[in-house]
């Protein structure tokens, strides 16, 4: 009931990101109750770096950012932790009743054991199945995570793989 994905290290930046947002919005309008974020990257153009926001499902008129903004040329971490906790504390207020999960990656902080790690752990054992990109990069780490649990989905089977794991739900 964990299912993954990953795109080509080519694809366009926030593929995965657009690709979950409308994944998202078709299974909610279908009468699915989806719980999770999205994330939006918004880009600044020069050598700044894009803003970062998470879109709580349901609560999609409060994005909230977990970007900071460090400056050009700078190279450390613009992850306002703060910020991300904060969301992922939204998202397990919605958790309840949620028939899916759908979060935008497993990332450096999930790596390290942070991020949205409870939240996953949380969903898989009350039944809930869980969907989430991850690339390349943090594969190893989340294998780490999550042993053979994981099932890697291609990214044109996502909706035909949640409908499934809730079958009955709608």
């Amino acid at each position: 009931m964990l299912g993954w994905f990953g795109i080509a290290e080519n694809a366009a930046a926030g593929e995965a990101d657009r690709l979950l947002a409308r994944l998202a919005a078709d299974l909610s309008a279908a009468g699915l109750r989806v719980a999770g974020a999205v994330q939006r990257d918004t880009e600044r153009g020069g050598n700044c770096a894009c803003d970062m926001d998470l879109i709580v499902l349901g609560e999609e008129d409060r994005p909230i950012r977990i970007s900071q903004s460090l400056g050009s040329g700078s190279t450390g971490c613009r992850l306002d932790a703060g910020a991300f906790e904060m969301a992922v504390a939204r998202i397990d207020a919605r958790l309840a009743g949620a028939e899916l999960l759908i979060l935008p990656k497993f990332g450096r902080q999930e790596a390290q054991g942070r991020g949205y790690c409870p939240l996953i752990a949380q969903a898989i054992s009350i039944g809930i199945p869980v969907l989430l990109h991850v690339s390349a990069k943090r594969r190893a780490a989340f294998t780490a995570f999550c042993g053979d649990m994981g099932e890697h989905l291609a990214a044109d089977r996502l909706s035909e793989w949640c409908l499934e794991q809730t079958a009955g739900a709608l």
